[in-house]
């Protein structure tokens, strides 16, 4: 069909267009009580808001079921009810269009350039052991980076990992960071700042000796010179700022890959992710306890580099992660092996001897990372985060958990492995073409469930928790980073609802063929969503669980 892939958005927007008013009056329906009798909803008080007594002119309600575009529900009926105009889609017709391949991004146009993002992740950096603390902001900034590119946004991280330590625990959580040595560009970088900050009026030169710390070799005022500028948001203790030769390898990292970064123009960074940027923007991801060092570090780099790009760092800041009642401090390589005994010891219980087989390896280290992801990443950021270490917190049975999750992916895996292996015995025929399918057999509750909540807004919910704020006067921003882990547990809950509730590979009687179709279409367009979903937090799907 030519109309195109329906679209939550879009929809919303011609229904608010064919009621001739600029506010946005509808609202699209997800619980299930509700979706018996309407999928979208323009309710009683915002119609009175908008019109005399709340009356609709008859001639605007009448035009609703008539309403095209190529992103558009087709839509079947409109009708006043007490809770106020109610839409119902024409529910076939939506199965037919939404349920082939999704479809993949555009190709960028000849000569066409995207936007570019330096995520910074100073929990990275320095000798000390990684800490859950920390832990949090590296999954965050993986995460938010894997999102970014979905959409067509160049991602840079900082900083390189070097060969001083052992990140096996980055390795062990699929963490794709990016390793180098630094190099005689960052040296000469380095070289730079020092000259720079020689030039500099904030700033003194320390020489060695009584009275200065071990390293430091300026002592730049910081207050000032965020007094002079206006700063908004900086925390008012920043004072003065002992550098040292790592404070300035920290910058010259940071300037090394604002170089390298594709865009340097307005035109190239999407307008729905950067609004009126005029470079790459620069986002520090730190968690709660590094937030004044990195503020110091921010002000640093904008004194001696007064460049465009130093004026759009903002500063994405975790919540604190209160570990309770830990013996002792708990490193993150401990924290994982602690969650992979505890994944071990629930999937014993519950698969037996089979999870002791040599194949559930694979299998056990990926519900582990699947479950310190969700644990980390669907709480919203800001939030504090309590890690239950003592008590065997992780289960495979839970609905909130990443183990959850991925058994339900692992279901879906499961169901088209049997169909394809009943196939090739000639127990069913082959699934036929979307465009030979009846959708019209698709009545159950929790068929229109899953497409009207999942498969139809899920492009949208990519590019929600992708979005970044625009610029303001502050220096602190959130983004939606939990956003794919709620969406992700709520599907799975709905998923399992619906799949111990229904049969779907009957008995192989040709009058239910086309039930049984219908409904593997529509389940493989869930395993779709699943599997580009988890692709954003580098989990690869399960086949067996």
């Amino acid at each position: 069909m030519g109309e195109g892939r329906p679209g939550v958005a879009a929809t919303l927007q011609a229904l608010n267009g064919a009621l001739g008013r600029p506010a946005a009056l509808w609202v699209k329906e997800s619980g299930a009580r509700n979706l018996r009798h309407r999928d979208f909803l323009a309710p009683r008080a915002a119609l009175s808001a908008a019109f005399p007594g709340g009356q609709v002119p008859p001639e605007a309600v009448s035009a609703v079921p008539s309403l095209r575009g190529p992103a558009v529900l087709p839509l079947r009926v409109c009708r006043q009810t007490p809770a106020g105009l109610a839409v119902q889609v024409r529910r076939p017709e939506a199965f037919q269009r939404l349920l082939g391949p999704l479809p993949s991004p555009a190709p960028p146009a000849a000569g066409a350039r995207t936007g570019c993002v330096v995520l910074h992740c100073p929990a990275l950096r320095g000798a000390a052991a990684l800490r859950p603390r920390h832990l949090r902001s590296v999954l965050l900034a993986d995460h938010l980076a894997q999102l970014l590119r979905a959409q067509g946004v160049g991602v840079c991280l900082v900083p390189a990992l070097t060969e001083e330590r052992s990140w096996d625990v980055l390795r062990q959580l699929r963490i794709c960071w990016p390793s180098g040595s630094g190099g005689s560009s960052l040296t000469d970088a380095v070289s730079a700042l020092k000259a720079a900050l020689g030039q500099c009026p904030c700033a003194a030169a320390c020489e060695q000796g009584l009275g200065t710390a071990e390293g430091v070799i300026f002592k730049v005022h910081l207050k000032n010179f965020v007094e002079q500028q206006g700063l908004v948001g900086y925390d008012p203790n920043l004072d003065v700022l002992l550098v040292t030769e790592k404070t300035l390898w920290s910058l010259a990292e940071l300037q090394e890959a604002v170089l390298h970064c594709p865009v340097s123009d307005p035109l190239a960074l999407p307008a729905s992710h950067f609004p009126n940027s005029s470079c790459c923007s620069i986002i520090h991801v730190v968690n709660c306890e590094e937030e004044f060092q990195q503020q110091q570090l921010d002000v640093l780099w904008r004194i001696l580099d007064p460049g465009a790009h130093t004026a759009l760092q903002k500063h994405l800041v975790c919540g604190p992660v209160k570990v309770t009642n830990p013996s002792s401090p708990i490193g993150a390589d401990q924290y994982f092996q602690l969650r992979k005994r505890q994944m071990y010891e629930a999937s014993v219980m519950k698969y037996g001897e089979l999870a002791q087989d040599e194949a559930w390896t694979e299998v056990i280290d990926t519900l582990t990372v699947a479950a310190i992801r969700f644990e980390m990443l669907s709480t919203a950021h800001r939030s504090q985060i309590t890690l239950d270490l003592e008590n065997n917190s992780i289960s495979t049975k839970g609905t909130k958990s990443g183990a959850f999750v991925m058994y339900n992916c692992a279901r879906l895996a499961t169901l088209f492995d049997t169909f394809q292996r009943a196939v090739e015995r000639g127990t069913y025929p082959p699934l036929p073409p979307v465009s030979e399918l009846n959708f019209s057999c698709l009545r159950e509750e929790g068929e229109w469930l899953l497409l009207f909540n999942y498969i139809l807004p899920f492009p949208e919910v990519l590019q929600q928790a992708a979005q970044l704020p625009p610029p303001s006067k502050g220096i602190r921003i959130t983004a939606n980073t939990e956003t794919v882990c709620k969406f992700l547990i709520q599907l799975s809950m709905d998923f399992s609802s619906y799949y111990n509730r229904v049969h779907i590979l009957g008995e192989p009687f040709p009058h239910l063929f086309d039930q049984m179709f219908a409904r593997l279409q529509l389940l493989g367009a869930v395993r779709d969503v699943f599997h580009s979903a988890l692709a954003t937090l580098h989990l690869p799907p399960l086949s067996q669980i």
